[in-house]
């Protein structure tokens, strides 16, 4: 009778962890771990609370966009309203907040989709996608510094500007693709 087969021993735990950065929207922290040769490793992970964004769709099945001018690309990007999560802030609750804060609406149903990493290679971010119905003007209340336009597109506009190339804000992209898998696997 053989011993049994004893697990891998996970070489990718961190045994280091030291802040490089904290700030207002995230943090760096620097990893120090041993591959399986034994050699130290050391990646700095971007911290981030997570973040939501919305699907606000509108009675007639157009969905509401903004277009928003990013410093960090010097670009104007279309896209569906997102914010930061605030310290212990419920997912669906920031979505209703951001769709007011940035598009001027609220919504009567706000429901959740899905979830998926930003960008795990580096970050720890964590989107919460939601879906918006049952529409309401209401006062939009931009943040200092934020130039949003409000727009409002067909399913297919959107499909076309990700087909085409215009539409390049990857957390749209991914909660577009999400949010139509979504609907289409729920009963009519």
């Amino acid at each position: 009778m053989t011993a049994p087969e004893q697990p891998a021993r996970d070489h990718h735990v961190p045994y280091g962890h030291e802040p490089i950065h904290h700030g207002h929207v995230f943090a760096v922290e620097r990893l120090r771990y041993r591959d399986e040769a034994g050699r130290e490793l050391v990646r700095d992970i971007v911290r981030h609370p997570g973040a939501v964004t919305v699907i606000p769709v509108t009675g007639d099945g157009r969905l509401v966009m903004i277009r928003n001018w990013r410093l960090s690309v010097a670009g104007w990007l279309d896209e569906f309203c997102a914010g930061k999560l605030e310290r212990g802030e419920d997912p669906a609750r920031a979505a209703a907040r951001e769709l007011e804060e940035e598009t001027g609406y609220a919504a009567e149903h706000v429901r959740g989709v899905g979830t998926f990493y930003t960008s795990p290679g580096f970050a720890d971010e964590r989107m919460h996608v939601f879906e918006a119905r049952g529409l309401r003007p209401v006062p939009r209340r931009l943040e200092v510094g934020e130039r949003i336009e409000v727009v409002v597109r067909t399913v297919p506009e959107v499909e076309a500007l990700i087909a085409d190339g215009t539409l390049v804000d990857g957390k749209t992209i991914a909660a577009f693709a999400q949010w139509q898998l979504w609907r289409r696997a729920r009963p009519a």
